[in-house]
């Protein structure tokens, strides 16, 4: 039976793959150790990764994925161009998209079916991280989370940020808005009742300067980005780093 991938497309893959490219950061850490050829510009993780980057993930350079010969290539719904991953299977390259999660146990079940039916693996920080994020605990504080600035956007509906967060203790205040990433002008935010600004350094680099003094209502907790969205074996010291932030929100 051909495997599909999160998306239900069908997945060829002839031999265990040895030649990956990731056009996913998060993703790309989580793989690494996996036959990782390529990578995208923004992907930082491991440290220490040698390989050839081919662009950014809304824009990668197709033609420099398909010089690498790559015998899978990871993508996501939400960070990659439908066009691109069309352009590559087009080729005859695989491609496993993976759907963007709403939630932590959705982000970690993406994980396991892709290194399952791929590798036929179990990484143990998957497992770790799965025991580490198991339980919501009840809601202790909330908070507004900005992830770009010019114009404001937000974390709003199902996300995994989100969910990270409400596994904290953290309710984020705009879960319930129609929109998974909002854009509230500056009186839409200023009205917003919240006990926290959870203010992250990326996407967008909060900093001190830059992000309190538009919250004033808001005591500002600021977080590392990778930590707060990305899925994989960031997940693994997460959970402290982010504690250690939150740090007198309740007892988050």
């Amino acid at each position: 039976m051909i495997p599909v991938d999160d998306l239900d497309a069908p997945v060829v893959l002839p031999t265990r793959p040895t030649r990956v490219v990731s056009l996913v950061p998060s993703l790309t850490e989580a793989v690494a150790g996996h036959g990782l050829v390529g990578a995208t510009d923004y992907c930082t993780h491991p440290a220490d990764l040698d390989v050839v980057r081919v662009g950014g993930s809304k824009y990668p350079k197709v033609d420099r994925v398909r010089a690498l010969r790559p015998d899978l290539v990871i993508a996501n719904s939400e960070e990659n161009r439908p066009e691109d991953v069309a352009a590559l299977r087009a080729d005859g390259i695989p491609v496993w998209v993976t759907a963007a999660p709403a939630t932590v146990p959705a982000a970690l079940a993406s994980l396991r079916r892709l290194f399952g039916t791929v590798w036929d693996e179990e990484p143990a920080w998957l497992t770790a991280a799965e025991d580490l994020w198991r339980d919501v605990p009840p809601p202790r504080a909330t908070a507004i989370v900005p992830v770009w600035r010019k114009p404001w956007v937000v974390l709003g509906r199902d996300t995994f940020a989100g969910d990270v967060l409400r596994r904290l203790g953290v309710v984020n205040a705009f879960a319930g808005h129609p929109d998974r990433y909002p854009r509230p002008d500056r009186d839409e935010l200023a009205a917003v009742e919240a006990d926290l600004v959870v203010l992250p350094d990326e996407p967008y680099v909060f900093t001190p300067e830059d992000g309190p003094r538009f919250f004033p209502r808001q005591r500002p907790v600021h977080v590392n980005g990778r930590h707060l969205t990305w899925y994989g074996p960031a997940l693994v010291e997460a959970r402290d780093s982010l504690g250690s932030a939150l740090a007198g929100t309740g007892d988050a």
